[in-house]
């Protein structure tokens, strides 16, 4: 496992098979969630058998510290700012933040690319705001990607997807994973991010746990075998 910085973000990165010298024939980016870091999915990816698809390189980032306004302007890693809802429960995005941090995974994903990890056997996956980037960042990658991992999250900026979405990305596969009692991102938003993609017309693989905010064993054996069919041959 190595760590290293990439422009404007730290990385901890390690390759399946313990061959540190094999060339990668696949990659995983993982984004984490909100006040995590690059560290926090390391242990969800060292418990997968990717063996059937030869070394595969994983790759964590850890998010830019930014005061965030929901935790009352405290610093921590946050791909984007979250703001309280306005009265009535309206929902605030900070759009800024959002596209500063897609330029930033973009970056990651072309970075595979030139180590010579084709986009279409590199697969981008995140949790809670992770899976937020991930989708807006996945959906808008202008080269197709093998798949998208979106884990107790929800889409932002729903209201541009359609028209954002590149031409590449339209069909790619989004594996897609929330608990029945979670109470940080509820059922409902994951749900609204599925239907709206499958309105799209975007194959979604749909899965729900009986379990809160957080990873199931039961998860990572149906993401290990999404990511296999995905990466394997």
């Amino acid at each position: 496992m190595t760590s290293s910085t990439d422009t404007r973000i730290e990385l901890i990165e390690f390759t399946t098979g313990g061959d540190t010298q094999a060339q990668p024939v696949a990659s995983v980016v993982v984004l984490h969630g909100l006040g995590a870091d690059g560290s926090d999915f390391v242990p969800v990816a060292q418990a997968m058998d990717l063996s059937a698809v030869g070394p595969v390189r994983f790759v964590f980032p850890s998010a830019p510290v930014r005061p965030v306004s929901i935790n009352g302007g405290y610093e921590m890693r946050a791909w984007y700012d979250i703001y309280p809802p306005n009265p009535g429960g309206v929902r605030r995005e900070d759009e800024a933040g959002l596209r500063e941090s897609q330029a930033i995974v973009q970056q990651l994903l072309d970075r595979e690319a030139q180590r010579g990890v084709a986009p279409g056997r590199t697969v981008l996956m995140g949790f809670s705001q992770g899976c937020a980037m991930t989708l807006l960042a996945g959906l808008r990658a202008p080269q197709r990607l093998a798949g998208l991992a979106a884990l107790s999250g929800y889409l932002p900026l729903a209201g541009a997807t359609a028209a954002e979405r590149s031409t590449a990305n339209r069909d790619t596969p989004v594996f897609m994973a929330h608990g029945d009692q979670d109470d940080i991102v509820v059922p409902a938003r994951g749900e609204a991010a599925r239907d709206t993609l499958l309105a799209l017309g975007q194959p979604v693989d749909w899965r729900h746990y009986p379990m809160g905010h957080e990873v199931s064993m039961d998860e990572v054996r149906d993401l290990n075998a999404w990511l296999v069919q995905r990466l394997a041959g």
